[in-house]
């Protein structure tokens, strides 16, 4: 289920009753959750730094006045959106508010879905605060032991702890880009081969022959892991099934010399690559018995923020860049987008976010980001920030990356850069 990007209580103060249920009425037929306060000193008593929402507040009240209100809430946190109510002599005190930090007013009388309105970006503009908090907190107190707060993937890494002190085959199945080459490989460092080989082969990769022979022998003691083992010819999983069954014979023996452990992985379930005559019936015996599933991101989506976090800092730690501050429509994205490209999406989203490339160009590439690529997005970063501190000349922005006028030439013509952009700006 998605989660709803407005969804923090809106603070009514106001100390006309009448007018205060028609406000908070109005607002809760726009979908809502409004809280009444008679009082500024009661709302102030409710409101703390961690509070998710806004505050709609008028300015002319017995007691603590609107923008007393205001002041409080400024010392709390500043960042916390008021939206104030004012009547037509207020106005000048209102615009005052607004350059010390005021989030937005209204005048008396005011349009009802004006106030909706103002009060749902009032709303968006809170939780962009707070993501961003929750994101600079991610970064600075990493954790990578275990990327989730989902159920399903904390009894996931919690069993595949347990097969990796098994010595069994494991079958991994899930969409592309879930993880299951990084499961596969949390199973390897868990388990008491962890100071043995890795060895991962994509069984769609044009092979014309897998040498299972030379490859096991080179990881002997170690792991193997076949991405996408329906994508093997018949053949050659029979040829595999056979070394499989060597291999539990020598194990019986005694002998452990080209032992090996097998995990593989398909995009459905072994059943449906048997019923598909994609999987033969002697390996699907050989791989049914022990098969751990890996759910999509769109059925584990409290996982996103944490996972996006982790790729940020992977493309600071890559890049130099010192921060990151996601925008509105970043984190729009991440909330309603349903990541059919799974983690792999929401890394290359990470990318696209952190170096600030044009989303439209990363949301046609739903493949991995290869490392030209990164190197060259990185490439284009630096030498639009050396044009925009120069104003655009050149010969400036050589000396700031110490490189060739020739060589920077060629790569403006690469990356389509014109300077002149940059002059222009520059001279408004």
């Amino acid at each position: 289920m998605r989660r709803n990007p407005i969804n923090g209580p809106v603070v009514l103060v106001e100390d006309d009753a009448q007018l205060r249920m028609a406000t908070a009425q109005t607002l809760e037929l726009s979908g809502l959750d409004v809280k009444q306060f008679d009082s500024a000193n009661r709302a102030a008593r409710y409101l703390v730094p961690s509070f998710t929402g806004c505050v709609v507040t008028d300015i002319r009240m017995d007691g603590m006045d609107g923008l007393q209100l205001f002041a409080r809430i400024n010392e709390l946190d500043p960042e916390i959106p008021v939206v104030l109510i004012t009547g037509h002599g207020d106005i000048n005190m209102a615009v005052r508010a607004m350059q010390d930090g005021a989030f937005d007013f209204l005048a008396k009388p005011f349009a009802a879905d004006h106030l909706a309105a103002v009060v749902r970006k009032a709303l968006q503009s809170r939780q962009l605060v707070l993501d961003n908090r929750a994101l600079r907190n991610a970064l600075s107190n990493p954790d990578t032991h275990m990327l989730t707060q989902s159920p399903a993937m904390t009894q996931l890494y919690n069993m595949a702890g347990q097969l990796a002190r098994a010595e069994i085959d494991v079958s991994i199945e899930g969409e592309s880009g879930t993880g299951k080459e990084m499961l596969a490989r949390r199973i390897h460092s868990q388990s008491a081969r962890y100071a043995s080989p890795f060895l991962a082969i994509s069984c769609s990769s044009p092979h014309s022959h897998i040498d299972f022979a030379t490859i096991i022998s080179q990881i002997a003691g170690g792991f193997l892991f076949l991405d996408g083992i329906t994508s093997l010819p018949l053949p050659a999983q029979a040829e595999l099934a056979a070394f499989l069954d060597a291999r539990d014979r020598a194990r019986l023996n005694g002998e452990y010399h080209n032992d090996f452990r097998l995990i593989s992985s398909t995009q459905f379930s072994l059943s449906e690559g048997l019923a598909l005559n994609v999987l033969g019936e002697t390996l699907f015996h050989r791989l049914g018995s022990v098969s751990l599933r890996v759910p999509p991101l769109r059925e584990r989506r409290e996982d996103i923020p944490m996972l996006f976090a982790q790729f940020v800092r992977e493309v600071l730690d890559q890049t130099g860049k010192k921060r990151f501050e996601m925008n509105a429509t970043d984190r729009k994205r991440l909330l309603e987008h349903d990541w059919p490209g799974n983690v792999r999406e929401l890394r290359n989203h990470a990318f696209a976010a952190v170096l600030n490339l044009p989303r439209q160009e990363m949301e046609a590439v739903q493949g991995q980001i290869d490392l030209n690529a990164r190197v060259g997005a990185f490439e284009r970063m630096v030498i639009v920030e050396a044009l925009e501190a120069t104003g655009g000349n050149v010969i400036r922005a050589c000396a700031i990356l110490k490189t060739p006028r020739k060589t920077l030439y060629e790569k403006l013509a690469k990356h389509q850069i014109d300077p002149d952009r940059f002059r222009s700006r520059n001279s408004q």
